[in-house]
């Protein structure tokens, strides 16, 4: 399946966290989205990769994903090396996405920065001909490039290239963090294990007033900002944002 935007995760709920706003927009827009998650986040405190892959799914359904998939990379200690970039490649080139949108380049967890650079890497590889990959069939894949890669902003605070305007599904976008019930604060969530620093309720409130602030920034509720190593260009300027000044 072609997706118009492909979100790339190294842990299942990144992509919620970061970008979830902005896949609803596209999705009601009419264009297909989906996530790939690299990790099944095994290592994470709470929860275990069974209950991640429960949550990832209900999350799915509330974000209307075309399409979401695991790449079963070990958690903590994959790499940004020839045999996850060909893995990372071969879903790139399975779904062939206009844009993607990749983990910060630099974070609090080790994992988001390294997991950022090996999707900017990969993007760029896959559009090369001479690398071989292939797909589930059998058959040789085409080569693909992404024609941008935008990084979403995680827990550290980077001032954004740009921001994206997401308050008509704010709301929903809570809804498929929610989901993590293991991983986020929830009255339902009932096992007897420690809390850990995303599991507080400041910890949402905090991603809430951050797309609060990013929302200030061009004149609405709420936004989600984006870094981009690639410049951007425009062609008419019905493009941008109307704001009062």
């Amino acid at each position: 399946m072609k997706l118009d935007i492909l979100a790339i995760a190294v842990h299942p709920d990144d992509a919620e966290l970061g970008c979830a706003g902005t896949l609803l927009m596209e999705k009601l827009k009419g264009k297909k989205v989906g996530v790939v998650d690299l990790t099944r986040g095994e290592l994470g405190t709470r929860g275990t990769p069974e209950l991640r892959a429960q949550e990832s799914a209900r999350a799915a359904a509330i974000l209307e994903l075309n399409a979401r998939e695991n790449l079963g990379m070990a958690d903590g200690f994959f790499s940004n090396d020839e045999l996850h970039q060909r893995l990372l490649i071969s879903a790139i080139r399975k779904y062939q996405p206009e844009i993607v949108l990749a983990n910060a380049l630099k974070d609090r967890h080790p994992d988001h920065g390294k997991a950022g650079h090996l999707i900017s890497d990969s993007c760029f590889l896959s559009g090369l001909r001479k690398i071989e990959t292939f797909a589930e069939n059998g058959n040789l894949q085409q080569h693909w490039r992404p024609k941008y890669v935008f990084h979403y902003i995680q827990d550290r605070y980077y001032n954004p290239s740009f921001v994206f305007d997401i308050t008509p599904v704010f709301e929903k976008k809570l809804e498929s963090i929610r989901a993590y019930s293991s991983q986020f604060h929830s009255t339902e969530y009932s096992k007897d294990e420690p809390p850990t620093y995303i599991s507080s309720p400041e910890f949402l409130n905090s991603i809430i007033g951050r797309h609060q602030m990013y929302g200030k920034m061009i004149g609405v509720a709420y936004a989600e900002g984006f870094i981009t190593e690639k410049m951007i260009g425009v062609n008419h300027f019905d493009a941008f944002i109307l704001q009062d000044t």
